[in-house]
């Protein structure tokens, strides 16, 4: 278990949340709401800011514009970029909606829940291996550290942090105006 204080975040409310359209590793930028959440991030955090010892955020521009907000707002350690915290892929469903997929893959959504059809993508990323990139990332942290990550991943890496069966991870709470604080093997939303 990571020996850290992490406070993970979910990026801003973007232009694709906004219509259901399924991001994955594709980007769009945040919407006024979106930026208006990571003012309030900056708010929440910028009084510590001095006391974090790292700031890692996913490479994808959704994570980095709120990084960057919420970075404007204090003396926070250096921006530091990691892979591991990018959003699951969902391989060629990357960009698409429901609807889309339906009518390009008919039938093969079908018997799935509202969490697990991310993983029935044919070319995307599976859960064991978002799992393992989680547990990889969790292993290195040490000390006070902000987090920026995404939905799905955000839900993977509390699961796999309090050591949760996929299907209990996957329904955990995703919204994109909480911090959630774990630390000492719990989690708590601050």
């Amino acid at each position: 278990m990571a020996k850290a204080e992490i406070y993970l975040l979910r990026h801003g409310e973007t232009e694709w949340n906004a219509s259901g359209r399924f991001q994955g590793r594709l980007d769009s930028p945040l919407t006024t709401r979106g930026v208006a959440q990571a003012e309030k991030f900056a708010q929440r955090l910028a009084p510590w800011a001095a006391t974090f010892s790292a700031f890692a955020v996913s490479p994808l521009g959704r994570a980095r514009q709120t990084s960057s907000i919420i970075r404007s707002a204090g003396s926070f350690p250096p921006e530091q970029i990691d892979e591991r915290l990018a959003e699951v892929s969902i391989g060629s469903w990357d960009g698409l909606t429901h609807v889309d997929i339906d009518a390009c893959w008919p039938g093969l959504l079908d018997g799935a829940t509202s969490f697990d059809w991310y993983f029935r993508s044919p070319n995307g990323e599976n859960y064991a291996d978002a799992a393992a990139r989680a547990r990889d990332w969790l292993d290195d942290l040490t000390g006070k550290v902000v987090a920026i990550t995404h939905g799905l991943m955000s839900r993977i890496i509390r699961g796999t942090y309090l050591g949760l069966s996929k299907d209990d991870t996957l329904h955990l709470p995703v919204t994109q105006d909480a911090i959630w604080y774990l630390a000492e093997g719990s989690s708590t939303t601050i």
